[in-house]
């Protein structure tokens, strides 16, 4: 039994020290391999481009570049493939979008030329008479901007038309873009028109989204910025509306000799306070007030 017993000792003993002997020498490895690493790194640092340690990383680099380009084929067919299925998603989530956006239109769309559609109707039985609006009783004259604003508290333009062509004092001016002003002084060749940005300027408008009303005015911020006022608290104003001219008549609250549906410009910021009796909306105008080259002033038929 001593005998057996021993003899089952002895394998025990010399796998543990095995083990042990392949542990230190793994550590060994390490510790050598670490070592020579930092090494390498210090002379790679030390040396200049032209050393030892940068000819040896430029033969690696070059050595392994084969690899590096089948490594890179083998996965532009996944990468490819990915991207492909990346953008199938992406485009399909759009493309849903576009088509809720596109039903919300569609409805919409239906909604105004119904809304129109009885409008139109209800005026034929009551034969209402309505005051004249832009562009169907309009004529034009189009003519050169000769003259420009001489300094930023004079918003006065001069055009090379008069009254000879037509024009009279209180005809509205505009670009394709939109309300330009209103003609203030005519000489028989030549016409002054105050801008829209002139401090005195106020134009009766609506929201042509929700149908809001109040005062376009030059803002109190530098540049051509306009404000929406007198729009009261509980009326709907949002970011990207379009304001236009309202085309109220003479003796109303917001009377205007502009007629109705000229836009002026979008919606920027909305805000309100606890304080103040109205909002507070500011415009961009759609008008370049500082590239008018030409303009058209609307003659209505006299």
């Amino acid at each position: 039994m001593a005998v057996l017993g021993s003899s089952a000792q002895r394998p025990v003993a010399s796998g543990f020290s095995s083990r042990s002997g392949s542990a230190l020498k793994r550590r060994l490895v390490l510790g050598c391999l670490l070592l020579l690493s930092l090494v390498l790194i210090t002379l790679y640092f030390r040396e200049s481009d032209e050393g030892l340690a940068h000819d040896l990383q430029d033969m690696g680099a070059q050595a392994l570049r084969p690899f590096e380009v089948a490594a890179d084929r083998v996965a532009s067919p996944f990468q490819d493939a990915y991207g492909y299925f990346d953008g199938l998603f992406s485009a399909k989530e759009e493309n849903e979008k576009l088509r809720d956006e596109l039903d919300r239109l569609r409805l919409q769309a239906i909604r105004n030329q119904t809304a129109a559609a009885e409008a139109a109707g209800l005026k034929e039985q009551l034969q209402f008479v309505e005051g004249p609006s832009f562009p169907e009783d309009y004529a034009y004259v189009a003519t050169r901007v000769v003259t420009w604003a001489p300094a930023p508290f004079q918003q006065q333009i001069g055009l090379a038309a008069g009254s000879a062509d037509g024009i009279r004092v209180n005809d509205p001016v505009v670009t394709r873009d939109g309300l330009v002003g209103l003609v203030t002084k005519v000489t028989s060749r030549t016409s002054q028109v105050t801008l829209l940005t002139d401090r005195n300027s106020a134009v009766s408008s609506t929201d042509l989204m929700t149908s809001a009303r109040g005062l376009i005015r030059h803002g109190q911020a530098r540049g051509d910025t306009l404000v929406f006022d007198r729009v009261p608290k509980d009326e709907e104003v949002y970011e990207g509306d379009v304001i236009v001219t309202a085309g109220t008549a003479a003796g109303s609250e917001y009377a205007s000799l502009f007629p109705k549906g000229i836009q002026i410009g979008e919606v920027t910021s909305v805000g309100q306070t606890d304080t103040d009796s109205y909002k507070q909306v500011q415009v961009k105008p759609f008008v370049d007030f500082d590239e008018l080259d030409s303009v058209l002033v609307l003659v209505q038929d006299r």
